[in-house]
């Protein structure tokens, strides 16, 4: 599992940009985004090289943020490859909440909030292992 920053962001123009300007200018790197807006305002899902300082520069800043677990699982860039891995999933008896895609050096990594407790336990007996923090830092 790794740690996603969901940012409260104003559903104005300019607003995404500042958000990305303000982790850029930290020297962060956004690798999977999301974004969908709730009227007034909308959730930005960030996977970031480093989600400890983006929650702080962000914070910092003004945003409101809450930081989650996601399962980030590499896919066979073939067609059929993300539904063998959903299910995979299904098998387990965890629920999809959302998923959403993000490209890490050339390969197919999805990005899945997966809910049905106990998610950890699960996960491990059918030896699905995620990609870990390490694989989205950045030097």
């Amino acid at each position: 599992m790794i740690k996603q920053v969901t940012v409260l962001v104003p559903n104005r123009p300019g607003s995404l940009e500042r958000m990305g300007r303000t982790l850029g200018d930290s020297g962060l790197q956004i690798h999977g985004l999301s974004v969908q807006s709730t009227g007034e305002a909308g959730y930005a899902r960030l996977i970031c090289s480093d989600p400890d300082k983006a929650v702080q520069v962000l914070e910092g800043a003004g945003y409101h943020t809450i930081v989650s677990d996601v399962l980030a699982l590499e896919v066979e860039n073939v067609p059929g490859g993300l539904s063998r891995a959903l299910g995979r999933l299904e098998s387990l008896d965890l629920n999809i909440d959302y998923i959403y895609s993000c490209p890490l050096g050339g390969r197919v990594v999805d990005i899945v909030a997966v809910s049905g407790e106990p998610v950890a336990v699960k996960l491990r007996g059918a030896g699905i292992v995620g990609l870990g923090p390490e694989a989205f830092e950045t030097d």
